[in-house]
């Protein structure tokens, strides 16, 4: 006589196939329910009409999430070929006619069947606020025009129209910190510094600024559940551009035929005209007197005299607040690091300035070096580079480090806190972005609820569970083994 292995009774290995059967359902459906779609994305475009020319940038953040709180990510630009929109007000046609090419790009960027959802915003800076300051009528023409041109497109159009400098100034610094992650996780926040060809701004949370000392210059944000009282003031005039025309003003306020400027190369000689030189409301009510038509322009490159030019164009003494950065605006005390990017970016990368661990004397060193430079050895060792743009770069990278140090106050120490960006995550650095995401809600003022445990975390809970489930249903049958075992069985 044998006892029969109670494992092989039929109704034990019936249950046994049920169990095993039970936690492979139970483990799959787990898996599969929480497992990641695939993704589908919604899309919004901006188009940043600024000074010197115009630029289209395309972003997307995942459809499925609720209340459009996905990551926002950009995944495309193009750059208007051409001037600003401002530069069109004699030919205001001509400025919508000039983002066609981008558009038809956008509508190539875009999947079709996502076009008549997809938000279109043209936001323009520092040039259409000088232009509307100085004839309203052609800055009109010029947005209706605009507006005619991206309305034949397909998609979701919700307007042009001019940002404030205060607009433009926080949403670069809303875009700066929302890239970087410092505004979901609630980490200490990056200033911003944003430098056009006609303004500049300065965007930065001082812990000891309550907006108080002056309204004017603070914007207050709640998001993630966190509140900001974000300092900012845009400096109309300032930007690299406009700010060359007010310091070759100060140097032809008597009319002359020529001009020594020690801004510009050795060996530059250009003949430029005195009505093209004063026709932007930065400088009109400075033209001298019967001035000749033309006067001669010749450089003289000098880093030292050029810096006394530039701070020229700064009223560096008149303060009626505890504090100033220039031109009597308040500014508190300098806080945390600073992300420094459009011409900021692109005129100290050309210097190869852009590391800041450098000490700030010696970079003002090596561009007393390049000022030194003849005009001649310039252009020789950038032949690819326009000559506008090559010629301006000595008064360009004095006028910044003149802008940080003695317009925002900016030292030894703290200049190392500046640091040189164009993108931040495959993103550009600048106010579109931050744009979009405050036209679309994409922030939330309160932190968004998420799930207890991630995906991985709730599978292997949901495993372990069962195969303790099971065991205990096996132990659970020990009385049935029991009896079986003691049952004879005929051989």
């Amino acid at each position: 006589m044998k006892e029969k292995n109670p494992w092989h009774m039929p109704v034990t290995i019936i249950i046994s196939v049920i169990g095993v059967i039970a936690i492979v359902a139970l483990v799959t459906v787990a898996v599969l329910q929480n497992k990641p779609l695939h993704q589908k994305y919604k899309y919004g475009i901006v188009l940043d009409a600024g000074s010197s020319h115009t630029a289209l940038y395309i972003y997307q953040w995942p459809a499925e999430k609720d209340n459009n709180t996905g990551r926002v990510e950009q995944t495309h630009s193009c750059k208007v070929k051409g001037k600003g929109i401002s530069s069109y007000a004699a030919d205001p046609w001509g400025a919508g006619e000039s983002l066609t090419v981008c558009m038809q790009e956008a509508k190539q960027q875009v999947p079709v069947k996502r076009h008549h959802e997809t938000p279109l915003y043209l936001g323009a800076t520092a040039g259409m606020r000088l232009l509307n300051m100085e004839n309203s009528s052609a800055s009109d023409k010029v947005f209706e025009a605009v507006e005619q041109a991206l309305q034949r497109f397909p998609f979701s159009y919700q307007g042009a129209r001019i940002l404030s400098g205060q607009e433009e100034g926080a949403f670069g610094w809303v875009t700066v910190n929302y890239l970087d992650d410092r505004l979901e996780q609630g980490l200490e926040t990056t200033g911003a510094l944003d430098l056009g060809g006609a303004s500049t701004q300065i965007s930065f949370v001082s812990d000891k600024y309550d907006g108080s000392e002056s309204p004017s210059n603070s914007v207050t944000f709640r998001l993630y559940g966190n509140d900001y009282n974000l300092y900012t003031h845009s400096f109309l005039c300032y930007g690299k551009d406009q700010a060359l025309r007010m310091a070759l003003a100060y140097q032809t306020q008597l009319g002359p035929r020529t001009i020594s400027d020690p801004c510009f190369h050795q060996g530059y000689n250009v003949s430029k005209e005195y009505s093209e030189l004063y026709n932007s409301p930065c400088v009109s009510d400075r033209k001298p007197n019967g001035p000749p038509v033309t006067f001669n322009h010749q450089g003289m490159g000098n880093f030292q005299q050029c810096q006394e030019v530039v701070k020229r164009i700064f009223n560096l003494t008149s303060c009626k607040y505890s504090q100033c950065s220039f031109n009597g605006v308040f500014q508190p005390l300098l806080q945390g690091p600073f992300g420094a990017f459009s011409a900021y970016y692109f005129v100290m990368n050309f210097l190869n300035l852009t590391d800041t661990s450098t000490p700030l004397e010696t970079v003002k060193d090596k561009l007393t070096q390049y000022c030194a430079t003849s005009w001649a050895q310039i252009r020789l060792e950038h032949p690819n580079v326009k000559t506008k743009y090559l010629a301006e770069y000595c008064f360009s990278g004095t006028y910044i480090l003149t802008l940080l140090t003695e317009g925002y106050n900016f030292t030894s120490e703290s200049y190392s806190n500046i640091n040189f960006i164009k993108k931040i995550k495959g993103s550009d650095a600048g106010w579109t972005l931050g744009y979009m995401l405050n036209l679309t809600n994409m922030i939330p003022a309160e932190a968004p609820d998420s799930p207890l445990l991630p995906h991985t975390g709730y599978v292997s809970i949901v495993t372990v569970m069962a195969l303790l489930l099971f065991l205990l249903f096996i132990l659970s049958l020990r009385p049935l083994w029991l009896r079986c075992s003691k049952r004879p069985q005929i051989v």
